[in-house]
């Protein structure tokens, strides 16, 4: 049963096993041979997925287009009662995440969003957005949240895109996460008083994290450098009570 309809596709949760593969087989073509990073020669990346062991205890959302029933865009969703099980998240693994263990209410990490390289329609962002609202909604998530991954490793090129970061959208001090993972980009101490390229800023700022960003989301203070799929990421968080109310007139009446 669909959760969402707009134009051509179609959103609904994954329903077993073989809809999460279709998943994971998505994710492997945008993550891994999207990016051009050499096959494995054993685990799932072997087989063409991206899989881990957080799948099972996630909900996964996929964007179907109609007429053909091919997988153009997912991502999956892991519900948290509230802080108390941060740890549990993917995001955990890279992000000291103790200051959000006293979050009040209803949370969702959102993550391995993806759409597939051959699929440039804005609908489909659209659709994924529109049934992400609906979710959040119908189970009265206070905070969405996850990773926001810039692709490659090299910082040099995304240096006004962290400086509008660091000038604007940092993580309020009683959320900020704090570093965890061995290797990081500690831009908002690094840029010191750097001033962004606004238009530069935008250009390399990646499309979900920039959505995230108008939503009023923010991000930590540090971004991860993550070698294995070849990205830096930034913690990202959504406060939905706080997300702008033409921002949630948009997203509802989508």
């Amino acid at each position: 049963m669909p959760v969402f309809l707009r134009g051509r596709y179609a959103v609904r949760l994954a329903m077993g096993e073989e809809d999460v593969r279709a998943a994971q087989r998505l994710r492997y073509l945008t993550f891994i041979e999207g990016r051009g990073m050499a096959p494995a020669k054993e685990g799932p990346r072997a087989q063409g997925l991206d899989a881990d062991d957080l799948d099972a205890a996630c909900d996964h959302m996929l964007v179907e287009d109609k007429r053909s029933g091919q997988l153009v865009c997912c991502f999956r969703m892991m519900r948290l009662d509230d802080g108390s099980q941060i740890a549990r998240s993917y995001s955990a693994r890279y992000y000291d995440l103790s200051a959000l263990a006293d979050y009040p209410g209803p949370m969702v990490e959102m993550g391995r969003f993806c759409i597939h390289p051959a699929f440039r329609d804005p609908d489909v962002l659209r659709a994924a957005w529109g049934a992400m609202t609906r979710y959040v909604d119908e189970r009265k998530v206070g905070m969405l949240f996850g990773c926001s991954s810039f692709e490659g490793v090299d910082a040099e090129g995304y240096m006004d895109a962290f400086a509008l970061l660091k000038e604007r959208h940092l993580a309020p001090p009683r959320w900020l996460p704090r570093v965890k993972a061995p290797k990081v980009f500690r831009f908002a101490s690094m840029l010191g008083l750097r001033r962004p390229d606004m238009k530069l800023a935008m250009r390399r700022m990646p499309p979900l994290l920039r959505t995230y960003l108008v939503m009023g989301g923010w991000v930590s203070d540090h971004a991860v450098i993550d070698n294995d799929l070849n990205t830096l990421h930034v913690f990202t968080g959504v406060e939905i009570a706080r997300v702008p109310e033409a921002r949630v007139r948009l997203l509802r009446g989508a």
